[in-house]
Protein backbone atom coordinates (compact mmCIF):
# COMPACT_ATOMS: atom_id res chain seq x y z
CA UNK A 1 0.00 0.00 0.00
CA UNK A 2 1.09 3.49 -1.03
CA UNK A 3 2.01 5.93 2.09
CA UNK A 4 2.24 9.81 0.99
CA UNK A 5 4.05 12.00 3.20
CA UNK A 6 3.77 15.88 2.50
CA UNK A 7 6.95 17.75 2.43
CA UNK A 8 8.21 21.36 1.31
CA UNK A 9 7.26 21.72 -2.00
CA UNK A 10 5.63 18.47 -2.62
CA UNK A 11 4.60 15.41 -1.71
CA UNK A 12 7.10 12.12 -1.09
CA UNK A 13 5.42 8.50 -2.21
CA UNK A 14 6.77 5.34 0.00
CA UNK A 15 5.77 1.82 1.01
CA UNK A 16 6.36 -0.08 4.45
CA UNK A 17 6.60 -3.73 4.59
CA UNK A 18 7.89 -5.80 7.34
CA UNK A 19 8.86 -5.31 11.03
CA UNK A 20 12.02 -4.43 12.50
CA UNK A 21 14.69 -2.37 12.31
CA UNK A 22 14.30 0.77 9.89
CA UNK A 23 16.02 0.23 6.50
CA UNK A 24 14.97 2.74 3.51
CA UNK A 25 15.18 2.29 0.18
CA UNK A 26 16.51 4.69 -2.76
CA UNK A 27 16.39 4.54 -6.37
CA UNK A 28 18.14 6.49 -8.82
CA UNK A 29 17.18 8.85 -11.20
CA UNK A 30 13.96 7.93 -14.11
CA UNK A 31 13.13 4.82 -11.84
CA UNK A 32 10.84 4.02 -9.08
CA UNK A 33 10.78 2.06 -5.67
CA UNK A 34 10.15 -0.97 -7.88
CA UNK A 35 13.71 -0.74 -8.54
CA UNK A 36 13.37 -2.94 -5.41
CA UNK A 37 10.97 -4.99 -6.15
CA UNK A 38 13.41 -8.18 -5.52
CA UNK A 39 14.84 -6.50 -2.61
CA UNK A 40 12.69 -5.37 -0.35
CA UNK A 41 10.47 -8.66 0.42
CA UNK A 42 14.02 -10.30 1.37
CA UNK A 43 15.20 -8.08 3.42
CA UNK A 44 11.34 -7.60 5.30
CA UNK A 45 11.39 -11.95 5.21
CA UNK A 46 14.76 -11.67 7.01
CA UNK A 47 13.25 -9.62 9.59
CA UNK A 48 13.54 -5.34 8.65
CA UNK A 49 10.66 -2.76 8.44
CA UNK A 50 11.61 -1.43 5.05
CA UNK A 51 10.36 1.47 3.33
CA UNK A 52 10.94 1.55 -0.42
CA UNK A 53 10.48 5.44 -1.41
CA UNK A 54 10.10 7.23 -4.72
CA UNK A 55 12.17 10.06 -5.72
CA UNK A 56 10.75 13.50 -6.17
CA UNK A 57 9.60 13.54 -9.42
CA UNK A 58 9.16 10.26 -9.53
CA UNK A 59 6.95 6.99 -9.34
CA UNK A 60 3.96 8.30 -7.65
CA UNK A 61 5.93 11.30 -5.66
CA UNK A 62 4.86 14.62 -7.05
CA UNK A 63 6.68 15.45 -10.21
CA UNK A 64 6.99 19.34 -9.92
CA UNK A 65 9.38 20.50 -7.63
CA UNK A 66 11.67 23.50 -7.11
CA UNK A 67 15.00 21.96 -7.82
CA UNK A 68 16.46 18.04 -7.91
CA UNK A 69 19.96 18.05 -6.15
CA UNK A 70 21.55 15.51 -4.05
CA UNK A 71 20.58 18.03 -0.63
CA UNK A 72 17.17 17.80 -1.82
CA UNK A 73 16.74 14.29 -2.01
CA UNK A 74 18.16 13.83 0.99
CA UNK A 75 16.13 16.15 2.65
CA UNK A 76 12.89 14.32 1.24
CA UNK A 77 14.97 11.13 2.94
CA UNK A 78 15.25 12.12 6.04
CA UNK A 79 11.89 13.69 6.32
CA UNK A 80 10.42 10.05 6.00
CA UNK A 81 12.87 8.92 8.23
CA UNK A 82 11.40 11.25 11.14
CA UNK A 83 8.20 10.34 10.29
CA UNK A 84 8.46 6.43 10.43
CA UNK A 85 10.88 6.87 13.88
CA UNK A 86 14.18 6.41 12.86
CA UNK A 87 17.46 5.69 13.03
CA UNK A 88 17.81 4.14 9.67
CA UNK A 89 19.88 2.65 7.57
CA UNK A 90 19.82 4.27 4.37
CA UNK A 91 20.09 2.38 1.00
CA UNK A 92 20.65 4.63 -1.65
CA UNK A 93 21.17 3.92 -6.05
CA UNK A 94 22.83 5.89 -8.69
CA UNK A 95 21.89 9.79 -7.46
CA UNK A 96 20.11 8.82 -3.92
CA UNK A 97 23.52 7.30 -3.32
CA UNK A 98 25.37 10.88 -2.68
CA UNK A 99 21.88 11.50 -1.14
CA UNK A 100 22.71 8.76 1.61
CA UNK A 101 26.03 10.37 2.19
CA UNK A 102 24.39 13.74 2.72
CA UNK A 103 22.40 12.58 4.99
CA UNK A 104 24.57 10.57 6.74
CA UNK A 105 26.77 13.74 7.35
CA UNK A 106 23.58 16.12 8.49
CA UNK A 107 21.69 13.62 10.58
CA UNK A 108 23.62 11.23 12.31
CA UNK A 109 21.11 11.20 15.23
CA UNK A 110 18.81 9.62 12.30
CA UNK A 111 21.40 7.73 10.33
CA UNK A 112 23.02 4.67 12.08
CA UNK A 113 24.26 3.22 8.68
CA UNK A 114 24.38 3.89 4.74
CA UNK A 115 24.37 1.60 1.75
CA UNK A 116 25.23 3.13 -1.78
CA UNK A 117 24.73 1.40 -4.44
CA UNK A 118 26.79 2.42 -7.93
CA UNK A 119 26.51 6.10 -6.30
CA UNK A 120 27.28 8.96 -7.79
CA UNK A 121 28.63 10.86 -4.49
CA UNK A 122 32.04 12.83 -6.40
CA UNK A 123 32.57 15.22 -8.83
CA UNK A 124 33.10 13.40 -12.18
CA UNK A 125 35.58 14.67 -14.63
CA UNK A 126 35.73 13.12 -18.00
CA UNK A 127 39.21 12.82 -19.87
CA UNK A 128 39.16 12.18 -23.04
CA UNK A 129 41.19 8.98 -23.07
CA UNK A 130 37.65 7.67 -21.36
CA UNK A 131 36.01 7.47 -24.68
CA UNK A 132 38.38 4.81 -25.88
CA UNK A 133 36.45 2.35 -23.48
CA UNK A 134 33.54 1.23 -25.56
CA UNK A 135 30.73 0.81 -22.55
CA UNK A 136 31.59 4.17 -21.32
CA UNK A 137 31.89 5.76 -24.37
CA UNK A 138 28.18 4.21 -25.17
CA UNK A 139 26.68 4.98 -21.91
CA UNK A 140 27.69 8.82 -22.47
CA UNK A 141 26.18 9.04 -26.18
CA UNK A 142 22.99 7.42 -24.69
CA UNK A 143 22.63 9.88 -21.42
CA UNK A 144 23.60 12.94 -23.54
CA UNK A 145 20.39 11.94 -25.99
CA UNK A 146 18.54 11.41 -22.80
CA UNK A 147 19.47 14.68 -22.08
CA UNK A 148 18.29 16.61 -24.79
CA UNK A 149 14.55 14.99 -24.34
CA UNK A 150 14.80 11.48 -26.22
CA UNK A 151 13.06 8.59 -24.29
CA UNK A 152 14.51 6.04 -26.46
CA UNK A 153 18.38 7.35 -25.48
CA UNK A 154 16.83 6.50 -21.90
CA UNK A 155 15.76 3.00 -23.27
CA UNK A 156 18.95 2.53 -25.07
CA UNK A 157 20.74 3.23 -21.78
CA UNK A 158 19.46 0.90 -19.61
CA UNK A 159 20.14 -1.68 -21.95
CA UNK A 160 23.27 -0.74 -21.91
CA UNK A 161 23.40 -0.48 -18.00
CA UNK A 162 22.31 -4.32 -17.58
CA UNK A 163 24.47 -5.99 -19.12
CA UNK A 164 24.52 -9.71 -19.60
CA UNK A 165 21.51 -10.63 -17.60
CA UNK A 166 17.96 -8.74 -17.54
CA UNK A 167 15.67 -10.10 -14.94
CA UNK A 168 12.76 -11.94 -16.15
CA UNK A 169 10.55 -9.05 -16.15
CA UNK A 170 12.57 -6.19 -17.88
CA UNK A 171 9.89 -5.84 -21.20
CA UNK A 172 7.00 -4.98 -18.59
CA UNK A 173 9.92 -3.11 -16.13
CA UNK A 174 10.93 -1.31 -19.45
CA UNK A 175 7.40 -0.52 -20.78
CA UNK A 176 6.21 0.56 -16.59
CA UNK A 177 9.28 3.00 -17.10
CA UNK A 178 8.36 4.46 -20.28
CA UNK A 179 5.10 4.98 -19.07
CA UNK A 180 5.91 7.12 -16.04
CA UNK A 181 8.51 8.97 -17.71
CA UNK A 182 5.91 10.53 -20.45
CA UNK A 183 3.37 11.52 -17.45
CA UNK A 184 3.75 15.36 -17.62
CA UNK A 185 7.10 16.70 -15.79
CA UNK A 186 8.31 13.71 -15.42
CA UNK A 187 11.14 13.57 -18.23
CA UNK A 188 11.74 17.08 -17.06
CA UNK A 189 13.05 15.58 -13.90
CA UNK A 190 14.89 13.04 -15.17
CA UNK A 191 17.06 15.34 -17.27
CA UNK A 192 16.88 18.32 -14.37
CA UNK A 193 18.52 15.23 -12.27
CA UNK A 194 20.92 14.33 -14.95
CA UNK A 195 22.76 18.01 -14.83
CA UNK A 196 22.90 18.39 -11.19
CA UNK A 197 26.10 17.92 -9.77
CA UNK A 198 27.60 15.62 -7.33
CA UNK A 199 29.54 18.41 -5.50
CA UNK A 200 27.28 19.04 -2.66
CA UNK A 201 28.07 15.10 -2.17
CA UNK A 202 31.44 14.60 -2.04
CA UNK A 203 32.11 17.86 -0.12
CA UNK A 204 30.24 15.55 2.68
CA UNK A 205 32.19 12.62 2.25
CA UNK A 206 34.41 13.24 5.13
CA UNK A 207 31.86 14.44 7.27
CA UNK A 208 29.80 10.63 7.22
CA UNK A 209 30.45 8.79 10.97
CA UNK A 210 28.57 5.74 10.14
CA UNK A 211 29.28 2.82 8.64
CA UNK A 212 29.09 2.56 4.64
CA UNK A 213 28.85 -0.09 2.21
CA UNK A 214 29.86 0.81 -0.73
CA UNK A 215 28.71 -1.98 -3.74
CA UNK A 216 29.58 -1.42 -7.54
CA UNK A 217 29.05 -3.35 -10.42
CA UNK A 218 31.84 -4.43 -12.20
CA UNK A 219 30.95 -4.05 -16.23
CA UNK A 220 29.05 -0.85 -14.76
CA UNK A 221 28.94 1.47 -18.07
CA UNK A 222 29.15 4.99 -16.29
CA UNK A 223 32.86 4.46 -14.72
CA UNK A 224 36.02 3.53 -16.94
CA UNK A 225 36.86 1.67 -13.78
CA UNK A 226 33.95 1.05 -11.37
CA UNK A 227 36.32 -0.63 -8.52
CA UNK A 228 38.33 2.94 -8.78
CA UNK A 229 35.16 4.97 -8.46
CA UNK A 230 34.45 2.97 -5.27
CA UNK A 231 37.84 2.54 -3.46
CA UNK A 232 38.12 6.34 -4.44
CA UNK A 233 34.18 7.11 -2.34
CA UNK A 234 35.91 4.51 0.69
CA UNK A 235 39.23 6.96 0.72
CA UNK A 236 37.52 10.38 1.00
CA UNK A 237 35.55 8.85 4.16
CA UNK A 238 36.77 9.23 7.19
CA UNK A 239 39.55 5.55 7.64
CA UNK A 240 37.93 2.54 8.78
CA UNK A 241 34.44 3.64 7.74
CA UNK A 242 34.11 2.40 4.67
CA UNK A 243 34.07 -0.34 2.57
CA UNK A 244 33.34 -1.61 -0.64
CA UNK A 245 32.22 -4.55 -2.37
CA UNK A 246 32.08 -5.50 -6.28
CA UNK A 247 29.45 -7.66 -7.86
CA UNK A 248 31.05 -9.67 -10.88
CA UNK A 249 29.04 -9.13 -14.51
CA UNK A 250 26.60 -6.43 -12.90
CA UNK A 251 25.93 -3.21 -13.98
CA UNK A 252 24.95 -0.11 -13.16
CA UNK A 253 21.76 -2.13 -11.51
CA UNK A 254 23.35 -4.70 -9.29
CA UNK A 255 20.03 -5.21 -6.93
CA UNK A 256 17.93 -5.51 -10.05
CA UNK A 257 20.20 -7.71 -11.81
CA UNK A 258 21.82 -10.04 -8.82
CA UNK A 259 19.49 -9.29 -6.05
CA UNK A 260 20.33 -12.34 -3.81
CA UNK A 261 23.96 -11.91 -4.02
CA UNK A 262 23.17 -7.82 -3.19
CA UNK A 263 20.99 -8.81 0.03
CA UNK A 264 23.79 -11.27 0.91
CA UNK A 265 25.93 -8.80 1.38
CA UNK A 266 23.40 -5.77 2.68
CA UNK A 267 22.54 -8.45 5.36
CA UNK A 268 25.29 -8.76 6.67
CA UNK A 269 26.21 -4.98 6.80
CA UNK A 270 22.76 -4.89 8.31
CA UNK A 271 23.27 -7.34 11.08
CA UNK A 272 26.02 -5.70 12.46
CA UNK A 273 24.66 -2.04 12.12
CA UNK A 274 20.95 -1.46 12.29
CA UNK A 275 19.44 -1.08 15.28
CA UNK A 276 15.88 0.33 16.71
CA UNK A 277 14.54 3.65 18.41
CA UNK A 278 15.14 2.12 21.65
CA UNK A 279 18.63 0.81 21.43
CA UNK A 280 21.32 3.34 22.03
Amino acid sequence: MTDYLTVDGGTIAYEVTGEGPLVVLAHGMGDSRDAYRFVAPLLAASGYRVAAVDLRGCGESSAHWPSFTRTDIAGDLLAVIRHLGGPAVLVGHSISGGSATIAAAQAPDLISAIVELAPFTRGQAMKLGDLRVASYRKGALRLAGTMLGSLSSWRSYLDLAYPGRKPADWTVRLAEIDTMLREPGRMAALRTMMKSTPADAGAQLGNVRCPALIIEGSLDPDWVDPRAEGEAIVTAMPAGLARLEVVEGSGHYPHVQYPDEVVSLMLAFLHANARTSSEP
